[in-house]
């Protein structure tokens, strides 16, 4: 074997070294050089040795015998100049296997060179930014090209064309570049068409938008109307409210007049049996509380709307569990800014839900604070501090006075109590606003509180749902129900006054009764109301509040229990028999009209006036009667009644249990945070004080006005939905929504 140093470029080109054997035969051989057992001299036409290397399978070991020098070089010089290549491009994440299978599907005869691009491409299809690499291919023999051509297409590589000469390259790189240049005149000329044209269309774009919206909106309601059988005339069916019939006649005459229409618009009412939908004329101050109400459920056409009434009663119970004279007015402020600030603020036109939920409900935030200062001054609570503007109606000097107190009492007890009935002490007359200021400091402020707290709200509350039983009463008279006036509301009224507006008489009466002479032996209002259902009055540690108690009481509880039957029985018993004299006269009526007989007075035994039924008057449809649904819905309603008047009575305590906890919390705020600030009378507490005020601030913010106050709001809203509104709102309607340009635009408009 011969040493093939030479042969160098051949192992660095795509015929490898190892690829290649090398037989010396010497000068004296016969045989000329051999390639693979395919006889060659290295001379002949160019022709003939291009054919001769095709058909060659470089892909094998090459066989390479030889008898000189001379012909072995001129061997190496030819190979080096049929060498091919392909070039491309590749996702970078593809290289490596990509690199891998060429090597093994072509047995190492290729070599490849690759780089990464700088500067990531843009997928025509995804628009996403791709990285890619640069490779090159050299190669010999047509099948490696084929081969090469294979995986390329498998791995989804570009290929791209490039000239094997240097000349022919340099002219193809000129072209490029020329076409790259002309390339980038055209589209700079055209981004620069572009923007003068979305700068024109800027201008307009805003009133397109409108104009756009408007027509989409008139031929929506366009496609809901009728064409009558002229092609002549729309037809078409509305709701619109009763008081505006004039301004929308005079539109309408308006339109004719625009649009030179000789035909003039006719509108007129038509009787229909569809539940009209609901429409409540509200402003920017009542709408906030018409949504509270609306969100439990729209409701019925001419039903009793609570939001009137709602715009006290639901701050003024907010109120009396945010009850604080400071935090309510720091609530107040801030209402007051958006409302001095709404135009401004509307301008905004934000798109942040919590910032428009809070701005929505500005007037009621407002009405807010305004309640919580008013309860915060009858609980004379201030950041848990109190007011002692009128003067208490407590004093301290005549319990010394009295020879009471004295310096060695004061020595030996921790706490003192003022007896009221020392002359001097209680000047007999209460605070007059509100809680007397002495309390704060009391020991025992949190027993008289809570005390005071529950019983105000057992009365609001029984207040609160009374008033919503009356107000059920103007839904019957209004509809005409008189059967659930006399079946449904007396027997409800019966009900919760006999029980529990007896058991607000008794915590007023004992308030009123009991003075400070006599409040130790006051009796318990709890026992007296336990006992009053167990008919149990032999109870000596108890004492009566009244004489003829037991009369009073065994005949509420009666009364009471006689209302339950009274709602539950009767009405479903007399709903029957309505029904069965209906069918009664529909069948005498059926048998008069098909066999021609008129019934009587002597065989029908009652006194009627005939009255023949017109087709106009009979029902369009059907309504089966079943006694069983009957019933079993009015057994629901007695017994969700009765329940619920106890239950919505226990509920509305969350008055007192979240009042208690706004107060404590407030109370631990300041003793925690705000006194370790104050305590300090060094110089350094100028400085403390600032980082103090500023961490019970941002505290009092955060947890006592946006959590104590989101909790409260919650609790208000469910005391009006469920304890107030279940005794007469219905809230099965739907909402009047009315064709309106200025919601369209704004994208206001309900579907």
């Amino acid at each position: 074997m011969t040493p093939i140093h030479f042969l160098q470029p051949l192992s660095t080109g795509c015929l490898p070294a190892s690829s290649v054997e090398l037989i010396d035969q010497g000068e004296g051989s016969d045989c000329p050089l051999k390639l693979s057992s395919k006889p060659w001299s290295g001379y002949g036409s160019v022709e003939q040795r291009a054919s001769y290397f095709q058909a060659t399978d470089f892909s094998e070991p090459l066989v390479v015998c030889y008898r000189s020098q001379k012909a072995l070089n001129g061997l190496v010089i030819y190979l080096l100049t049929l060498l091919r290549f392909t070039a491309g491009v590749i996702k970078r994440e593809r290289m490596i296997p990509f690199e891998r299978l060429l090597w093994r599907a072509c047995r190492g005869n290729i070599y490849l060179r690759y780089t990464e691009m700088d500067t990531p491409l843009e997928d025509p299809v995804t628009r996403e930014e791709v990285k890619k690499n640069v490779f090159i291919i050299f190669y010999q023999g047509e099948q490696l090209k084929q081969k090469i051509k294979k995986i390329c297409d498998g791995f989804r590589a570009t290929v791209y064309p490039c000239p094997e000469s240097a000349t022919e390259r340099r002219e193809m790189l000129d072209g490029v570049n020329t076409r790259i240049e002309d390339l980038n005149t055209v589209i700079t000329q055209t981004e620069s068409h572009r923007q003068r044209l979305l700068h024109e269309a800027a201008a307009n774009l805003w009133s397109w938008e409108i104009k756009v919206k408007k027509i989409k909106a008139i031929y929506h309601i366009l496609n809901c109307c009728n064409i009558d059988v002229t092609q002549q005339c729309v037809i078409a069916e509305i709701w619109f409210p009763v008081a505006d019939a004039g301004r929308i006649k005079r539109a309408l005459h308006q339109g004719m007049e625009r649009s030179g229409s000789t035909i003039a618009p006719i509108l007129t009412a038509i009787h229909t049996r569809m539940a009209p939908p609901t429409f409540n004329r509200t402003n920017k101050f009542t709408a906030g509380f018409q949504n509270i109400v609306d969100a439990y459920g729209v409701g019925n056409y001419r039903e009793m709307n609570p939001a009137p009434y709602t715009i006290i009663t639901f701050p003024f119970l907010f109120a009396v569990m945010f009850g604080d004279c400071g935090h309510g007015a720091i609530m107040l402020a801030f209402a007051l800014w958006m409302v001095i600030n709404e135009k401004s603020l509307l301008a905004q036109k934000s798109t942040n839900e919590i910032w428009n939920t809070f701005f929505s409900g500005r007037y009621l935030i407002l009405l807010m604070g305004i309640f919580s200062i008013y309860t915060g001054f009858i609980y004379n609570d201030c950041f848990s501090k109190s007011f002692n503007i009128l003067g208490s109606s407590w004093h301290v000097i005549p319990m010394f006075k009295n020879n009471t107190w004295n310096k060695d009492v004061l020595l030996e007890n921790t706490e003192l109590q003022l007896d009221p009935a020392v002359p001097g002490v209680y000047s007999g007359n209460p605070y007059p606003f509100g809680i007397d200021p002495i309390w704060n400091i009391a020991s025992n402020k949190l027993t008289f509180l809570n005390s005071y707290k529950m019983k105000m709200s057992v009365v609001i509350g029984i207040v609160h749902m009374v008033f919503g039983v009356i107000l059920s009463l103007f839904n019957h008279i209004y509809f005409k129900k008189y059967m659930n006036i006399i079946l449904q509301f007396i027997p409800e009224m019966i009900f919760i006054i006999s029980l529990f507006g007896y058991l607000v008489f008794m915590i007023i009466f004992k308030w009123c009764h009991f003075d400070v002479h006599s409040s130790q032996s006051a009796p318990s209002i709890l026992i007296h109301f336990i006992n009053m259902f167990l008919f149990n009055y032999s109870d000596d540690s108890n004492a009566p509040l009244y004489t003829h108690q037991k009369e009073v009481q065994s005949f509420l509880v009666i009364f009471a229990l006689i209302a339950v039957p009274w709602m539950l029985l009767i009405k479903p018993f007399i709903l029957r028999a309505n029904h069965q004299k209906h069918d009664t006269n529909k069948t005498l009526h059926f048998v008069s009209e098909r066999f021609g007989l008129r019934p009587t007075q002597e065989t029908l035994g009652v006194k009627m006036k005939w009255r023949p039924i017109t087709p106009r008057k009979l029902p369009r449809e059907t309504t089966v009667f079943n006694f069983g649904d009957i019933f079993v819905h009015q057994a629901i309603h007695t017994i969700e009644y009765c329940l619920g008047c106890i239950s919505n009575t226990a509920s509305y305590l969350r008055l007192w249990a979240l009042s208690l906890a706004h107060a404590q919390l407030s109370e631990v705020l300041w003793t925690m945070v705000m006194e370790s600030g104050l305590r300090n009378s060094s110089w350094t507490g100028l400085i403390t004080i600032f980082i103090i005020f500023a961490a019970f601030a941002v505290l009092t913010v955060a947890i006592l006005l946006v959590m104590e106050g989101l909790s409260a709001f919650l609790h208000a809203l469910r005391l009006h939905w469920v304890e107030f509104q279940n005794k007469f709102y219905v809230g099965a309607g739907y909402k009047f929504s009315p064709f309106s340009f200025k919601n369209i635009i704004d994208g206001t408009t309900e579907e």
